[in-house]
C-alpha cells in the first residue's frame, strides 16, 4: 500500500460569517479570466460565483464572454465583458485601467485572477485601487527558452494569497519561482456530484452512447478521455495495448483533435501499425461524460507531462470506475495505488500494460469493493463544496487581515 501524504482536505463544517465592507455590505468578489467558453478553469469560476451568491456575497466575473455566461445569469452573478484574452502589452495595460474603474464602480472588495494575461491587468488594478489580490496557479505553464516567459508566468505568484490546485503545483511554485510557502493555500479541484453520480445516469443515456460508439455488450471497454494532443498520451496507450492482445477489450479515445489533423493521422497510423484497427477507435468529443464513464470497464489517464491536478481520475473514481493513472503530477494525490486505482510508471508502456491487465482481470466482487472505496474516497476529499468553502475561507483570510 502506498500511503498518500497529501490528503488533509476536509473543509470545516462550521460556516464562517462573511466579513463586511466599510458600509456594512457583504463583500464583492471580482474574478477575472480570458473567456467563459469551456474548460476546468471556467467551470471553477462558475462554481465559486455560485458559492458566493449562496453565501450572501456579491459575485462579479470579467471576461471576453462565451456560452457559459448564461450560467452566471442563472445563479445571480454579474458578468462584465472585457477583452481579457489579449496578450498585447498595450491592451493589457488598458484592461488594467478598465478593471480599476470597475473596482470603484462596483465597490469590489477583492480581485481573484485565474489566468496569466488577465492577471497582469488585475494586478495593475489591485495596486491602483488598493484592494487585495488573489491568484490561482492552475498549471506548470511553459517556461520557454527566454527569461521573459518566466517573468510573464510569475504574475500568478503575486497574489496576497496564491491558491495551488495540488501539492504538486505548490512544490512547483516554490522550486521554480521561489514563492513563500506561507502565502500558498492548496485547494484541490472539486467534482460535481450532482453530475458525476452513477445513480443519476439513466440506462437510456448509456444505451444511446453505446450505440453511437458501436460497442458490444460483452466487450470490456478501456477509455482514455482527453483532447487529441500528444501530451495526453494516446500513443503511449496504444503502445501498451500491443502487450494485451491476449485479452478481450475495446479501447475508445474520447476527445477532439481541435484542428490537430496531423497528430490525429499519427494516432490512426499507430493504431494500424499495432494491429489494433478493430479494437481501438477515436470517438471525438463527448457531451455526456458521466454516461461515458459508466460504459468504461477501465478509465485511463496516460498524460506524458505531469497534470496539475487531473479531473479524469477524480471524476472516474466518483463514478466507481477502475482508474489507471501515471505516478507523476497531481495523480498520486487523487489515486491511492492498489486501493482506489493503479499508478503506473510515467511514460512506461510496459508498466501501463501491467496495471491495465490487473484492472481488466478483476472479479465482479473485487470491482464492487473497489468502486465503494473509490466513491467514498472522492466524496470525502474532492467535492465541489469543499473546494468552494476553502476558497471563500481564503477570501475571508485576506479581507480580515
Amino acid at each position: 500500500m502506498i500511503v498518500n501524504p497529501y490528503l488533509n482536505t476536509e473543509a470545516s463544517s462550521v460556516p464562517t460569517p462573511a466579513p463586511t465592507d466599510a458600509g456594512g455590505q457583504p463583500p464583492t468578489i471580482l474574478q477575472v479570466l480570458p473567456r467563459l467558453e469551456t474548460g476546468g478553469v471556467e467551470r471553477g469560476t462558475i462554481e465559486i460565483a455560485q458559492a458566493l451568491v449562496q453565501a450572501g456575497w456579491r459575485a462579479v466575473v470579467a471576461s471576453e464572454g462565451g456560452r457559459m455566461v448564461r450560467e452566471l445569469d442563472r445563479i445571480g452573478a454579474e458578468h462584465v465583458t472585457m477583452p481579457l484574452a489579449t496578450k498585447n502589452p498595450l491592451k493589457i495595460r488598458r484592461n488594467g485601467d478598465a478593471l480599476a474603474r470597475l473596482v470603484r464602480e462596483r465597490g469590489v472588495s477583492l480581485i481573484h485572477a485565474r489566468s496569466r494575461a488577465p492577471a497582469w491587468s488585475a494586478l495593475q488594478a489591485a495596486r491602483t485601487t488598493g484592494v487585495p489580490f488573489v491568484t490561482t496557479f492552475h498549471g506548470t505553464y511553459n517556461l520557454g527558452p527566454f527569461a521573459i516567459k518566466r517573468r510573464y508566468n510569475a504574475v500568478m505568484t503575486e497574489g496576497d494569497r496564491v491558491i495551488a490546485i495540488s501539492e504538486f503545483i505548490r512544490g512547483h511554485m516554490i522550486s521554480t519561482y521561489g514563492v513563500d510557502d506561507n502565502k500558498i493555500r492548496v485547494i484541490h479541484r472539486g467534482v460535481d456530484f450532482s453530475r458525476f453520480d452513477p445513480d443519476k445516469v439513466s440506462a437510456e443515456r448509456m444505451i444511446q452512447l453505446s450505440q453511437r460508439w458501436r460497442l458490444a455488450d460483452d466487450e470490456p471497454v478501456i477509455m482514455l478521455p482527453g483532447r487529441l494532443t500528444r501530451w495526453k498520451g494516446q500513443l503511449l496507450l496504444i503502445e501498451a495495448l500491443k502487450r494485451l492482445k491476449d485479452l478481450r477489450f475495446r479501447c475508445v479515445l474520447v476527445g477532439s483533435d481541435q484542428g490537430r489533423t496531423a497528430y490525429r493521422q499519427e494516432v490512426d497510423d499507430a493504431i494500424e501499425a499495432a494491429g489494433l484497427r478493430d479494437r481501438v477507435q477515436v470517438a471525438d468529443d463527448c457531451h455526456d461524460m458521466p454516461a461515458a464513464y459508466m460504459l468504461a470497464d477501465v478509465v485511463v489517464c496516460a498524460s506524458t507531462d505531469p497534470e496539475a491536478f487531473g479531473r479524469v481520475p477524480a471524476e472516474a473514481q466518483a463514478m466507481g470506475r477502475p482508474v489507471v493513472a501515471p505516478d507523476h503530477g497531481g495523480s498520486p494525490e487523487i489515486v491511492q495505488h492498489h486501493q482506489t486505482g493503479w499508478l503506473f510508471g510515467a511514460m512506461h508502456p510496459g508498466s501501463l500494460a501491467t496495471m491495465l491487465r490487473e484492472a481488466l482481470t478483476l472479479t465482479p466482487q473485487q470491482r464492487e469493493a473497489l468502486a465503494q472505496r473509490e466513491m467514498a474516497h472522492v466524496r470525502r476529499h474532492f467535492s465541489t463544496e469543499a473546494m468552494c468553502a476553502k476558497t471563500l475561507d481564503v477570501y475571508r483570510e485576506v479581507l480580515t487581515r
